[in-house]
């Protein structure tokens, strides 16, 4: 399988490379400047080719994309975006077993909670304030723990394409605690809420569980400030045209970076400015007013936004 997001990234080195065969790319050589583009790089996966690269004119030649950065001095941001994006060998190749996932045994659907249950109550009451409906306790089965390690803790649910549970966000509603939230042992290289998710509508990236349910409509939670290596895949393979990127502004850099990666892909990004507020704060209505009225991101733009955080 090609590495799209491999490309996208040297192209940003070295410009526009041109297709070959057997999932390599051509592009012209730093070292020797060949009126042609004579240096080869691998980006299938699955070849013994990958990450390999050649200059057919100067003999230049290396086993790992880094390495090539690295000679010809590519920008820092663009090196440390090499080992963030896939790692320092420039492909990840996990062996770590990945725990199944499961719901806490205390867990117990909010949904089904009675009058006489109390600290039920307390947790829907909690989740009024924070404007979750009925309908959004029933739709994402959240629930919530009575005793276990996630105790007086909301319990937010996400499912793959396939309704199989893949994590858990648990979020402290008992205001006395100094813990927030408490992240259970499981990988966060997944596609949250996935199993709600249009991929040929417009998409909505944002922080947390919280931020997605109050945005309602195709809206993925990174689970954090950072896109995830199976998601981004997902995003870049997939027919989804339109990125709406709604991160705090202390993600803005991550953002940036993301929208810059987005683009090459060929996306219509779109950088939601939230006002200093969540869309959880915000809910709704205000939120889609607010990128009712966002702009389409430019090359332009996002150089600019780049130099302002400089």
């Amino acid at each position: 399988m090609v590495n799209n997001l491999a490309i996208s990234l040297v192209n940003s080195v070295l410009g526009q490379g041109k297709p070959t065969a057997r999932g390599n790319y051509a592009y012209t050589c730093p070292f020797c400047k060949h009126h042609k583009p004579k240096l080869e790089i691998g980006f299938d996966e699955n070849s013994s080719h990958y990450q390999k690269w050649h200059c057919w004119v100067c003999d230049k030649r290396g086993s790992k994309i880094l390495s090539l950065f690295k000679s010809i001095e590519a920008p820092q941001e663009k090196i440390l975006e090499l080992k963030s994006l896939l790692g320092s060998g420039f492909r990840i190749t996990t062996t770590e077993t990945k725990a199944e996932a499961k719901l806490p045994a205390e867990f117990k659907p909010l949904i089904e909670i009675t009058e006489k249950n109390i600290i039920g109550r307390h947790a829907l009451h909690y989740l009024k304030k924070r404007g979750i409906t009925k309908h959004d306790i029933l739709k994402y089965n959240i629930g919530y723990c009575e005793g276990g390690i996630y105790d007086k803790m909301i319990i937010i649910p996400s499912y793959n394409e396939e309704g199989k549970l893949n994590y858990f966000v648990a979020r402290n509603f008992n205001s006395n605690s100094i813990t927030k939230y408490k992240n259970p042992p499981l990988s966060k290289n997944i596609i949250p809420f996935e199993i709600f998710i249009n991929w040929s509508s417009p998409l909505i990236l944002c922080e947390g569980p919280f931020d997605a349910l109050a945005i309602k409509r195709n809206a993925i939670p990174l689970l954090g400030k950072h896109i995830q290596e199976s998601l981004m895949k997902k995003i870049v393979t997939s027919t989804v045209k339109q990125i709406y990127i709604a991160l705090d502004n202390d993600a803005m850099k991550d953002a940036l970076r993301f929208a810059e990666l987005l683009l090459n892909e060929g996306k219509e990004v779109y950088l939601v400015d939230l006002e200093d507020k969540d869309p959880s704060e915000m809910g709704f209505t205000k939120f889609t007013s607010l990128i009712q009225t966002t702009q389409p991101l430019t090359q332009y733009n996002l150089m600019a936004k780049k130099l302002q955080l400089i």
